[in-house]
């Protein structure tokens, strides 16, 4: 029997990279899982791949998270289609990396509106169904550029505001069954990083070595180390800890 038998989980970004990656873990671990995706096609796709267990199901859902009506919808069609809703994990996001002086509005607005309008918008949606069960797992995915990141101003703010998100979260529902923490990643190696890699002039390789020699443990991460992490913060083992953000790093932060 696993962890998340007879749960079911939405997980946001979830099409590619470390969201795909949460997906199939938590499918691995007995849920059904939505995978919601600004593009349904492919999160239909991976949706279709998960290593769902018994009677598990999975769905693709397209949704915009930082769109109030796009959210409230997707929560509804999984409530719909799947039954109800236990988990909620809030890893949409995107990158607009620039200098502050070469920074658009579009750009601070964009990462804003994905990273914290959006955790905001699908939080609110499935509250009252954890509120009315008197349980719900609420995750969101900060990272270690909250504490300061050259070019990131946009991004470590967003996802500085991820973790105080989080731990406001904890205090209103905490009374009612709901645990509400945040991971914060450090060098994952994804597509997303890759094309940072690219940006900057560096082969990945290149790139993903030296940000291994940044860490105690000399190695980059990988979406599946976020996936554990994210497998025990939203399983009742957990279910004592609320508030809290969790650095998955190799120790960057020591």
């Amino acid at each position: 029997m696993g962890r998340y038998e007879g749960r079911i989980a939405i997980v946001t970004g979830a099409a590619r990279g470390i969201g795909a990656a949460i997906a199939a873990r938590l499918a691995e671990e007995g849920a059904s899982v939505a995978v919601l995706d600004l593009d349904e096609a492919q999160a239909a796709l991976t949706a279709s791949g998960l290593p769902l267990q018994g009677d598990a199901r999975a769905i693709g859902v397209g949704c915009d998270v930082a769109d109030e009506e796009s959210s409230a919808a997707a929560v509804a069609r999984v409530v719909e289609e799947l039954g109800g809703v236990h988990v909620l994990v809030n890893n949409a996001g995107i990158t607009r990396d620039n200098l502050l002086f070469k920074m658009s509005v579009a750009d601070w607005d964009s990462v804003m509106g994905v990273h914290l309008k959006g955790a905001f918008l699908m939080s609110r949606a499935v509250q009252k169904t954890f509120v009315d069960q008197k349980y719900g797992k609420i995750l969101g995915l900060s990272s270690v550029s909250a504490n300061g990141n050259r070019g990131q101003a946009n991004y470590s703010a967003a996802k500085a505001g991820v973790q105080g998100f989080t731990r406001t979260l904890a205090l209103e529902l905490g009374k009612f069954g709901v645990n509400v923490n945040a991971i914060a990643p450090g060098f994952i190696a994804t597509d997303m990083t890759d094309d940072t890699a690219r940006r900057v002039g560096m082969d990945v390789e290149s790139f993903r070595a030296a940000a291994a020699e940044s860490n105690p443990v000399k190695r980059v991460g990988f979406p599946e180390d976020i996936a554990a992490a994210a497998a025990f913060l939203c399983s009742d083992e957990a279910s004592y800890i609320t508030g809290q953000t969790l650095y998955v790093d190799g120790g960057a932060k020591i």
